[in-house]
């Protein structure tokens, strides 16, 4: 049976942990962090464009967005991901966006993004619809 004196050590550095623990930063969040909703659609779009085993392509559409919120604020990220969706519009009204000029360094560094994304996460060309 522990005598009173072990009881006393046991608790001061109990004590002594959860002092340390308290004042101890918080653990990093990550600077770049994008909201869950956006990594789940933005993975659902990989997998369409993607087709493959759903283990596999869920993983690996995940660390491509990992690597795009690692390379990317989120804000920018979501600048250009419009831009480049937006072009995708046909006609007149996808025309006010390919004829803007200013957005094309945003298209081609978003896509310079992407591509070096997947190439690190294994991920292929996507699919011809």
């Amino acid at each position: 049976m522990p005598t009173s004196s072990t009881r006393l050590h046991a608790g001061a550095l109990l004590l002594g942990l959860c002092t340390l623990a308290a004042a101890a930063p918080p653990a990093a969040h990550p600077a770049n962090d994008f909201p869950t909703v956006d990594r789940v659609l933005y993975v659902q779009e990989c997998m369409r464009a993607h087709p493959g085993p759903g283990f596999e392509m869920t993983n690996k559409c995940a660390c491509t967005l990992d690597k795009l919120a690692a390379s990317v604020k989120y804000q920018d990220y979501v600048s250009m991901s419009t831009i480049v969706k937006a072009m995708s519009i046909g006609g007149e009204r996808g025309g006010a966006i390919r004829d803007v000029p200013s957005y094309e360094p945003q298209v081609k560094r978003y896509k310079e993004l992407v591509s070096t994304a997947e190439k690190a996460c294994f991920i292929g060309p996507a699919e011809p619809r």
